[in-house]
């Protein structure tokens, strides 16, 4: 028996809305981890509002290949399905807009360096969490607020490196190689899906 559903033109057919349809989230994330996370709730059905600096997340130009917009494919790859807006964020101006934004939300996911939200007044512990108590808050960053790498950003290759996946792979001739798919930054994307998905559940 298969229970796969049926292609038309290449596209599945949708049988529903989703598990997550109603579930309203706010993606202040960039490159590959934290918008992999917000791809994977989008794709089942969550109403995903990511905001853009006013230049745009810079993947849109890491290309190409490149769409008749100019966006980069890599870019629409993990940004699909999701509402998208330009905010500064350091202006008093554009908080006020997230902070509007996430009268009504249930997640937010950010993947800037640890202190930038509270820097811009924006501290889940000092703010968001008091404003916004059935808030879910998603920090994805490389090495945490602390510790002795705590506040460093964390890029897939590096901790490729500093992991040993890069020490199994490759040759006797080349040495230590990159893998070609960034492995780390997927695999943080779908565990804090998984987190995020755990917290909703208790909530």
């Amino acid at each position: 028996m298969n229970d796969a559903l049926p292609m038309i033109e290449g596209k599945a057919l949708a049988e529903g809305p989703g598990a997550l349809a109603g579930l309203k989230v706010i993606d202040l994330t960039r490159v590959l981890g934290g918008p992999y996370c917000t791809m994977l709730l989008s794709d089942h059905g969550a109403e995903v509002i990511k905001l853009e600096p006013p230049q745009g997340d810079e993947v849109r130009d890491w290309g190409p290949p490149f769409n008749d917009a100019g966006d980069a494919s890599y870019f629409i790859g993990v940004n699909r399905n999701k509402k998208s807006v330009g905010l500064d964020l350091a202006k008093p101006e554009g908080k006020q807009v997230l902070l509007r934004l996430l009268e009504d939300a249930d997640v937010l996911v950010e993947n800037f360096k640890p202190g930038a939200m509270e820097k811009w007044g924006l501290g889940y512990e000092a703010v968001l969490s008091k404003r916004f108590p059935r808030l879910i808050h998603c920090r994805v960053s490389g090495f945490g607020a602390d510790g002795p790498l705590g506040g460093f950003p964390g890029y897939d290759a590096v901790l490729q490196a500093m992991v040993g996946l890069m020490s199994i792979n490759g040759t006797e001739t080349s040495g230590a190689t990159r893998l070609g798919t960034p492995i780390v930054d997927i695999a943080t994307g779908l565990f804090s899906a998984i987190a995020i998905l755990m917290a909703l559940h208790e909530r």
